[in-house]
């Protein structure tokens, strides 16, 4: 419910960089909330369709598969696979050594 139809909300995680959680329909996707072409927080941004679009730059990204999808952005974001349990959204993060 925190989390409403087309738009993001940004996820701190304790030792990690912030990650950013988008409604698409009944599906949720989770992706880095930085922009690789700068410093933007995607979860800032415009969700259009599976797009979330960065507000600094105005490059997009696919949510489901973290593709650039709109210039200036060329390098893609990481996506991390989610679940919904219970009404709370569980994100699998990778493991560090």
């Amino acid at each position: 419910a925190d989390v409403p139809q087309g738009t993001g909300l940004r996820v701190e995680i304790a030792g990690r960089e912030a990650v950013a959680v988008f409604r698409v329909g009944s599906e949720y996707f989770v992706t880095d909330d930085k922009c690789t072409h700068g410093n933007g927080s995607l979860a800032d941004g415009e969700l259009v369709d599976d797009e979330i679009e960065c507000p600094f730059h105005f490059g997009r990204f696919c949510v489901r598969d973290g593709r650039a999808a709109a210039p200036p952005c060329v390098v893609p974001i990481r996506t991390y696979r989610c679940e919904v349990l219970n009404g709370q959204i569980y994100i699998a993060l990778p493991t560090t050594c």
